[in-house]
């Protein structure tokens, strides 16, 4: 990456956070084969999963407080980022130690974009931890610049610690107000990254374009059984809990059943194709 290519990625982080996470975590690998009708299909599987989740948050009381809620959710994004990493480690493990020469070194190679997209939502998480940590004063800056003893002596005792103090307040409430613009867009950032990496598997279809169908049951199903042992989010019934906890990982496996005998019956694309054994 060049200098100016560098500096327009900083721009798009700053002044277009959506589109700058949805760049990262796209699948782009030319020569890729793109089924629109896939696309689709993975585009409403996810849609239809945050609108169920938005109609149980709001349709009944929630079981914590709401910053509680939407910490314990950022959680569990990590925790779904986590477990894809583990499950793409595992797939592509097996996919190169299975591959016949030189395939394997091929999805090697292609293991960049995957782990772009990942660090891609770490790096926002962080970033809302770090603002958070700014706006709610963990972060002593006020206290560094005191201990600092950054003073305007040469206006006199009086003035110049009248001074330094009007300096102190300024470039706290500049901080504050950019920690605050930060936050936002840390905020926009992850979700769109998170959103858009899970809707893409983290861009796993760049190393092969199996991989996303063989990969997602494997994620859905452990956030379920995570999310079993876990306490409820909301106080729901018990059937409307149940129902929401099996109807995401049935329709994710089944969708990807879908996928992986579109992909056979239209492009010829199999896994002896992938593994170079057809």
């Amino acid at each position: 990456m060049t200098t100016q290519q560098g500096l327009g990625a900083a721009r798009s982080a700053v002044f277009s956070p959506v589109t700058f996470a949805v760049a990262l975590t796209s699948p782009t690998r030319p020569g890729r084969v793109e089924d629109s009708v896939i696309s689709r299909m993975q585009f409403l599987r996810t849609t239809l999963g945050l609108g169920a989740t938005l109609w149980l948050v709001f349709a009944y009381p929630l079981s914590t407080g709401r910053e509680d809620f939407v910490l314990g959710k950022l959680e569990d994004l990590l925790l779904g980022c986590a477990i894809v990493l583990v499950a793409g480690c595992v797939g592509i493990a097996v996919f190169i130690l299975g591959a016949r020469s030189p395939l394997g070194r091929l999805y090697v190679s292609r293991l960049i974009w995957p782990l772009r997209a990942l660090g891609a939502v770490f790096l926002g998480a962080g970033m809302i931890w770090l603002m958070l940590a700014f706006l709610r004063g963990d972060i002593p800056v006020g206290q560094w610049l005191a201990g600092n003893d950054i003073t305007f002596g040469f206006f006199g005792k009086t003035l110049g610690t009248i001074i330094s103090g009007l300096v102190f307040a300024l470039i706290l409430i500049v901080g504050g107000v950019a920690c605050a613009v930060g936050l936002v867009a840390a905020l926009c950032f992850t979700l769109f990254a998170t959103v858009t990496g899970l809707n893409s598997c983290f861009r796993t279809a760049d190393v092969h374009e199996l991989l996303p169908a063989l990969i997602s049951p494997l994620l859905v199903w452990s956030l379920a059984v995570l999310q079993f042992f876990d306490d409820a989010d909301v106080a729901a019934p018990a059937a409307v809990l149940t129902a929401f906890l099996l109807g995401g990982p049935l329709s994710v496996t089944a969708l990807s059943v879908w996928e992986v005998r579109r992909l056979r019956n239209l492009y010829g694309i199999t896994l002896r194709s992938a593994l170079g054994r057809s």
